[in-house]
């Protein structure tokens, strides 16, 4: 189903028995390269101020959030597997390092269970219930950098159909509001704030501030009744899920990573347009790939070639390559290319056989001990830039340029 629409629909059930969240719900988003997710693969938390309301409410309030969980979950899918998780004490060190591993490595649904029991805190699993750590994690995830999102979602008899969003109205809004960010992919004229999937969602919008959001969201126009909508702090955006290591051989499987080194051998392109290139040290090597979906940003990948030193932003998936999220260009190595040398009248020469050196058509002239002469070329990448993948196949957490002075 949906994890953002269920939320919201609890919220909105919770506000009708009197029962208010503190400050806005929390949308967190977990290692992408985790082999079991959502597509997505986010958690969702709020919290409930527990001094104002009686035992019953409170009790209240874990039956809405359970019946719901229950009832809007597609619990026939193989692969879905809901949790719920209630903790009412601080949010401790041990709970944030809890909360930083499931966004940049994996836990299991058992390592949770056992780290819920030590904390003291409920848990409802469902099914397997491997939502459950999510759930914790996005109770004790620290947000020192945020963003925001809003999310509007559509009437029921509509999943599934075209979304009926006006286009020029979201070129408009990516305009006038300058702390929205990822609306639009002008070069592949993608719109970045329509899903692709028949969820529930309409539009999302990411943005640094709620009032930002709120004025986006008057100005988008669509054609088709907007149900609801919720605004999420949020961890997209922010490069949470990297970590940053000195060696290529610390790096594991599934895990987010900055790494540098150099390119060992020059990119190569295979079948449907993915990029590949051998990324080394001193301590190992790894696979590196812009895959097709990454359009442009693979152009800058082909940039490169042997002994370019780079640092590399994104995780290992389940095949053991690289996938690049951003790239950093360290130094560059010396591009060069031979040709014959011109002759004294003006004319580039011409091989005059072999080992026999050059001769010029035009004139006649002949240089027999003269060698192809070695011309730099110039590279059209620059020291010190980042390149990012385009808005249309940018990952939830992976922090674009233009944020790049956050957090």
């Amino acid at each position: 189903m949906c994890t953002t629409y269920l939320a919201c629909s609890i919220i909105n059930q919770l506000n009708e028995e009197g029962i208010v969240i503190e400050g806005h719900p929390r949308l967190i988003r977990l290692n992408p390269f985790a082999k079991f997710k959502t597509r997505g693969n986010g958690g969702i938390s709020f919290k409930i101020d527990m001094g104002r309301y009686s035992n019953e409410k409170i009790e209240l309030a874990k039956e809405i959030i359970l019946k719901n969980v229950e009832e809007l979950s597609q619990l026939s899918c193989e692969n879905t597997n809901p949790g719920v998780v209630f903790y009412k004490d601080e949010i401790t060190a041990e709970m944030r390092n809890y909360a930083m591993k499931a966004i940049y490595s994996i836990i299991s649904i058992e390592e949770a269970e056992n780290f819920a029991k030590r904390i003291g805190a409920e848990i409802h699993k469902f099914k397997k219930g491997r939502g459950i750590i999510g759930s914790i994690a996005a109770i004790s995830c620290p947000l020192e950098d945020y963003t925001y999102e809003l999310l509007t979602y559509r009437n029921k008899e509509n999943y599934g159909k075209k979304r009926l969003i006006d286009k020029n109205s979201v070129y408009e809004m990516d305009q006038k509001t300058l702390d929205t960010f990822e609306n639009i992919d002008i070069n592949n004229e993608y719109i970045a704030i329509e899903p692709k999937t028949p969820c529930p969602i309409l539009y999302g919008i990411r943005g640094e501030s709620v009032d930002g959001l709120k004025l986006a969201k008057n100005i988008v126009k669509v054609n088709e009744p907007i149900e609801n909508y919720c605004i999420f702090k949020t961890n997209q955006h922010t490069d949470m899920h990297l970590q940053n290591v000195s060696k290529i051989e610390e790096m594991e499987k599934y895990g987010c990573y900055i790494v540098s080194g150099y390119v060992k051998e020059n990119p190569h392109v295979i079948e449907g347009g993915h990029v590949f290139f051998t990324l080394a040290d001193d301590s190992g090597e790894i696979e590196a790939a812009a895959y097709e979906p990454t359009k442009e940003f693979r152009n800058i990948v082909k940039e490169l070639i042997s002994g370019d030193q780079v640092q590399l932003f994104g995780g290992i998936g389940c095949g053991g390559t690289f996938n690049i999220e951003k790239i950093r260009i360290i130094s560059l190595n010396k591009k060069r290319y031979f040709e014959n040398p011109i002759c004294v009248c003006g004319k580039r020469m011409t091989s005059a056989g072999k080992n026999k050196g050059f001769k010029c058509k035009k004139c006649g002239n002949k240089l027999a001990d003269a060698e192809k002469i070695s011309i730099e070329e110039e590279r059209d990448l620059i020291e010190g830039n980042f390149y990012e993948t385009p808005v249309s196949a940018r990952r939830h957490l992976a922090k674009p340029l233009c944020r790049i002075d956050h957090g």
